[in-house]
């Protein structure tokens, strides 16, 4: 697993109040470049709506160099001027809405190229809450509802941006029952962690490994690296899926877990005194 400079911080959706707060407090200078996309929402006005109030938030905050870009059906990703302003990028946010129209108008563009190198070698934040966290990994979950999900054909993947690899994330994830979908995903894939993520719940990835959990809620880790028996991809089209030993870990805040070594261990919490750094 590759490490990286840059971090991931991802909300699975609702209230994102304190996710504006914490990306606020990983910034230390309030003249920081943030980009706000909106892409995900369908609707042009819906989109700019909710761009220029992600952009109000971080004002609020006392950010002073708020940006809101637009890529839609009528604005490429490509432009000249959109290219410079990702370069110089210090926090990149995507908003929710669907993670499908996220992938269509970036994936392949030369915009996200540059995230991506960026996100490995520099000190940059990704951010983004819903469809904007799911599309973060090299495959997403786009579709799959309830029990059905745990029948073959019901649960769907596809690309996702590949900021980090061998994962899926997925958003809204208890109060939309998406236990189901997720399991089935990491089944199919065995090499792939599944992320599951409350709403006002939401992860930050460390070092492209490092899963630490911030918010009220509870995330759900999936791991299929231990299953001795699967049926996943032998079951026909309409089956139920059958499959032996899925391991699952329920993080709060306080813990993490390590998608290199599947660790789940605490957090050291660290105080300042006098200058020195302790570690409790």
């Amino acid at each position: 697993m590759e490490q990286v400079k840059g971090k991931l911080i991802a909300l699975g959706g609702g209230d994102d109040e304190g996710l504006i707060r914490l990306i606020r407090s990983e910034i230390c200078d309030i003249n920081s470049n943030i980009e706000v996309i909106a892409t995900a929402t369908p609707k042009a006005l819906d989109a700019v709506d909710s761009g220029h109030a992600y952009k109000e938030a971080f004002e609020e905050l006392g950010c002073s160099s708020v940006n809101f870009m637009r890529i839609d059906e009528e604005h490429e990703a490509d432009q000249p001027a959109n290219l410079e302003r990702i370069e110089k990028a210090d926090v990149i946010f995507f908003t929710g809405g669907d993670q499908l129209r996220l992938a269509k108008f970036l994936n392949g563009s030369k915009l996200l190229d540059i995230m991506s190198r960026r996100y490995r070698e520099e000190d940059i934040i990704i951010s983004g809450t819903s469809a904007g966290a799911a599309v973060m990994s090299d495959r997403m979950i786009y579709d799959g509802y309830g029990h059905y999900s745990l029948i073959k054909g019901e649960m769907k993947t596809t690309i996702g941006f590949g900021f980090i690899n061998n994962v899926y994330i997925d958003t809204h994830f208890a109060e939309r029952g998406r236990f189901g979908r997720l399991a089935h995903a990491v089944a199919h894939d065995p090499t792939h962690i599944g992320i599951g993520l409350s709403e006002e719940t939401g992860i930050i990835i460390k070092e492209g490994d490092q899963v630490e959990v911030f918010g009220p809620g509870v995330v759900t880790i999936i791991d299929a690296s231990k299953v001795r028996f699967s049926r996943v991809r032998k079951a026909e089209e309409n089956e139920p899926i059958a499959v032996e030993n899925l391991v699952m870990h329920l993080l709060t805040e306080g813990y993490r877990y390590c998608l290199r070594d599947h660790l789940f261990q605490p957090v050291e919490h660290q105080t300042t005194l006098n200058g020195n750094r302790l570690t409790a």
